[in-house]
């Protein structure tokens, strides 16, 4: 398999993701009311698997790598943008959280930026992944011998094994900071 394989499968999983995404601003936009429990289990899904998971592989291995490179100015542009976007898209997850938050509080403008939030994310994301897929990601193979290929899928693969450990040891320390502040 090629180092891109397992990013592309992450793409199919973010794209029926972001079809849920679009069914639930439909459902929101008819009845008015934001399911509170979806929008977290958005802003979950967009922080641990689209940004920490996908999108740490890509700027943290990737990205990293092809910097090492001499890069074509067309394949650094691109590079740079899709950069942009990931901290783009993890702004708008943040705006979700916190329209999310103040809805619950009893906010009736909060319902409105939720829907904005997700409005941009379903219109974010099938833009980058098809930047990503078609235009981006078979180019800059060629950047690589195979061997640093190989060794690329190998540290894809010991990162999602890392994953998981990481977000739990996160949420006992933020448990645990809650405790001392109490």
């Amino acid at each position: 398999m090629k180092p891109i394989g397992p990013l592309m499968i992450e793409h199919r999983l973010i794209e029926r993701m972001v079809r849920i995404m679009g069914d639930e601003i439909r459902k929101i936009s008819e009845t008015r009311k934001v399911d509170a429990v979806f929008i977290n289990t958005c802003v979950d899904f967009f922080r641990t698997y689209a940004d920490r998971t996908h999108h740490g592989k890509e700027e943290d291995i990737l990205f990293r790598d092809l910097a090492r490179k001499k890069l074509s100015t067309e394949h650094k542009k691109v590079m740079d943008e899709l950069v942009e976007e990931h901290v783009y898209a993890r702004s708008v997850v943040g705006k979700l959280s916190e329209a999310q938050s103040r809805y619950i509080k009893g906010d009736t403008t909060a319902l409105e930026d939720a829907l904005n939030c997700l409005e941009t994310l379903i219109k974010l994301y099938p833009a980058h992944i098809e930047k990503e897929d078609k235009h981006f990601f078979f180019p800059c193979l060629d950047y690589f011998s195979r061997e640093e290929q190989d060794l690329m899928l190998g540290e894809f693969w010991e990162f999602d094994r890392k994953m998981i450990h990481e977000k739990y040891q996160r949420v006992v320390e933020s448990q645990e900071g809650k405790k001392t502040t109490q």
